[in-house]
């Protein structure tokens, strides 16, 4: 294991890092608000931290490895997230822990969206600003941003960009040099995001409401810079808009390449997985809508299915923005909810979960096996649209699946046995563990009054959630630390 070059390469990460502390601290500027000190000294606590990392390991450039790779990943997430917490734990208001300010931290570059502050709209500028733009950085992932500038610094990147990429096809690249690939996706991240916030503004959004709300829109994350999330706004038009958003966030972000490269939407159609979920937030929208509309829940069917419809595109992109108390919702409407918010989006996007694909395999595996009963000694391959897929991909799909319910349900257990009930604890772990961000039973609204240790289990929760399970989980194998 190279640790000087990994100490080397988490200083240049900090050192960008500290960069992000400067646009909350103009917004408190502009806004005259008291906290433009905290992000400065943020600012300089951490710029100094990654120039002194870097300094003492300057000397250090061997090509990376992939177990390098794995560690700088898990190590990148703790170590920008412990500095992302800085400006929470310093700020006058609101005051918090070290804890709280972890959680905050982790919540937003995770994109998760689960929050423990209350009076959101209370607070200052800058920290409102702060917790939107921690998302848009997590979004598509700071390491695929940093691979497409490392380069020049002398930071391999394919290992890194491996070891972020969410999904089980991750050797696929859309462009011949992985930093090409991640400039293609930071370009259609970053428009989306341009093209959201315009289309919030021209809809009667503030500058500042427009652009934090476009960072949580486009990366999935669930932060909103109100207390109401976007019920504050009351527009049937805003909450449109934003189903749009968050449907092409939530899409393989390779068919976007594709379909601008080509200048046609034949990729998306053709793809089976997007087809899926399309289909899946139909089918999900359609059984809520006639369910809120047996219980009268809405005045009129038009305000119904514009509730229905946010809602669940909402969470099954696991986005976590709420336009309604769906969590008080009638019937088994919030456990389906949260059900779809455990499957996810497609893979190679902002979203979490255990994503579209997987599902897909499962139910495609699931058929084969059928088949085989039938037919004992026939030779069946899993196809993904025209192609068969290696059997290695089919392995890692149903460990990743038993992986990740195997930890739901030992931290199911562990939240149990630390005073949850059942339904608040199923709520939590759907809202971290699948960075869905919202929640039902007790913690539907915040998660404040949430004991220290639950939220050490639920930070945990929401980086393996992100990464994956098996980046982080990697670092627990023996085999990993062997030469």
């Amino acid at each position: 294991m190279q640790y000087g070059n990994i100490a080397r390469i988490l200083g240049i990460f900090l050192m960008l890092f500290s960069l992000s502390m400067l646009p909350p601290g103009v917004i408190a500027l502009i806004y005259h608000d008291s906290e433009p000190h905290t992000f400065l000294l943020a600012f300089l606590l951490t710029l100094l931290t990654g120039m002194g990392t870097w300094f003492f390991n300057r000397k250090n450039l061997k090509e990376l490895k992939a177990r390098d790779g794995f560690l700088i990943v898990v190590l990148f997430w703790f170590v920008l997230c412990l500095f992302g917490a800085l400006p929470f734990y310093m700020a006058d208001s609101p005051h918090n822990t070290f804890t709280d300010a972890m959680f905050e931290s982790v919540s937003g570059l995770t994109t998760t969206g689960a929050t423990l502050l209350t009076n959101i709209d209370g607070l200052s500028h800058a920290v409102r600003f702060y917790r939107q733009q921690l998302q848009f950085l997590g979004g598509m992932g700071i390491i695929v941003l940093a691979v497409a500038i490392l380069p020049m610094l002398g930071v391999g990147g394919m290992q890194l960009y491996q070891a972020e990429t969410p999904g089980p096809l991750k050797e696929s690249k859309l462009t011949p040099r992985i930093t090409q690939t991640a400039k293609a996706l930071w370009f259609i991240y970053v428009g989306l995001t341009v093209m959201c916030a315009v289309a919030y503004w021209c809809l009667g959004m503030s500058s500042f409401e427009a652009i934090g709300e476009s960072f949580s829109t486009v990366a999935t994350g669930g932060f909103s810079v109100h207390d109401a999330s976007f019920a504050y706004y009351n527009s049937s038009a805003i909450e449109y808009v934003a189903v749009i958003f968050m449907i092409l966030s939530g899409t393989n972000y390779s068919l976007h390449f594709l379909a601008l490269r080509d200048k046609h939407i034949r990729h998306y159609f053709a793809d089976e997985e997007f087809r899926t979920y399309l289909t899946i937030l139909i089918c999900a929208t359609i059984v809520v809508l006639v369910s809120l509309l047996s219980y009268d829940v809405y005045d009129d069917i038009s305000t119904t299915f514009t509730k229905s419809l946010f809602n669940v595109v909402s969470l099954a992109t696991t986005t976590g923005l709420t336009s309604g108390p769906f969590h008080l919702w009638p019937s088994f409407v919030p456990m389906l909810i949260m059900m779809v918010a455990i499957i996810g989006g497609c893979a190679a996007s902002t979203s979490g979960g255990i994503k579209v694909i997987r599902l897909l395999l499962l139910q495609k595996q699931g058929n084969r096996e059928l088949t085989r009963l039938v037919h004992p000694q026939a030779v069946l391959t899993v196809k993904f649209g025209k192609h068969p897929l290696p059997e290695h991909v089919m392995q890692a799909m149903w460990g990743f699946i038993a992986t990740f319910f195997g930890i739901f349900a030992l931290l199911l257990l562990a939240l149990l046995a630390n005073g949850f009930d059942l339904v608040s604890a199923f709520g939590a772990l759907v809202a971290t563990l699948a960075n869905a961000g919202a929640a039902i039973g007790t913690d539907a609204q915040s998660f404040q009054h949430v004991d220290a240790i639950s939220k050490w289990l639920l930070i945990f929760a929401m980086i393996a959630g992100r990464l994956e399970i098996f980046t982080m989980l990697v670092l627990f194998t023996p085999a990993f630390w062997r030469k």
